[in-house]
């Protein structure tokens, strides 16, 4: 049984408030980019997204446990920024795969591992300096190396998984943890405390904060990994990798003739 990492109604709550966009502004635009170096006209797309307003020139639809898609409906889906948060990954990556007709695409946009990695830090050890242990306060997020993996058992073929990293620049902690808040992006967890953290916590993690990573001017950099997913639902007409055992010439003679002619 799948355990439920993200509590869906204070998510949605969450959701509910956000008044910052910058980010998922950021993942459209990373989206229309790839789409343009795609040789393909797409006829019937959608997007999974918990803010469609993003969204105006696409049919959407909410990024519940269990996506409102019909079989092979679609030539490209995209998944838009919210994947992160699903409490079964892979079953959402397979949801997506069966919405493709053959041939079609899927982009999927999530955070990164590095993600947060630098309030994660202060948090913990603030916490475990005053409180004497570690609570859930950001949510884990996947590693690009695993997730190339997650797109094959799906289903996927060709997958590729790619990042970029964006650096903000804040006041304190309270300032980004304010962010977070207005993103839509704050504690979620389900295994999270239910009750407000102590000011003490907070203060403590803010100064640890400035004292590690402040830049000259006194700002504090905030990072955010966002991984890209690209793959295809299987048609007969795309490149297949060779067998094991099927290469014509050896890597070894193909290196060692590199070497030479270089």
């Amino acid at each position: 049984m799948t355990p439920t990492l993200t509590d869906r109604k204070t998510l949605t709550w969450h959701r509910t408030r956000a008044t910052a966009f910058f980010l998922q502004e950021e993942a459209v635009l990373e989206v229309q980019d790839r789409l343009s170096e795609v040789n393909r006209t797409f006829t019937d797309p959608t997007v999974v997204t918990a803010f469609p307003q993003l969204w105006p020139d696409f049919p959407t639809i909410a990024d519940d446990e269990t996506l409102n898609l019909r079989a092979e409906a679609h030539d490209l889906v995209i998944h838009a920024l919210s994947l992160h948060w699903a409490n079964d990954p892979v079953g959402q990556l397979v949801q997506c795969r069966r919405a493709l007709r053959p041939d079609g695409l899927f982009l999927g946009l999530l955070f990164g591992g590095q993600t947060l990695h630098e309030l994660r830090a202060c948090l913990a050890q603030a916490e475990a300096e005053i409180s004497g242990g570690i609570s859930p306060r950001v949510l884990p997020m996947a590693e690009i190396r695993d997730l190339g993996g997650l797109l094959q058992r799906a289903g996927f073929a060709l997958p590729v998984a790619d990042s970029f990293t964006k650096r903000v620049l804040y006041r304190d902690a309270f300032h980004l943890m304010a962010d977070l808040r207005a993103m839509g992006e704050s504690n979620a967890l389900n295994g999270r405390l239910k009750h407000l953290t102590p000011r003490s916590v907070l203060a403590r993690a803010a100064q640890i904060y400035a004292e590690t990573y402040a830049t000259a001017q006194g700002l504090i950099p905030a990072t955010f990994e966002v991984i890209c997913l690209t793959g295809w639902a299987p048609h007969d007409t795309q490149q297949k990798p060779l067998r094991p055992g099927s290469a014509t010439a050896r890597l070894e003679d193909a290196l060692k003739a590199a070497i030479k002619n270089g």
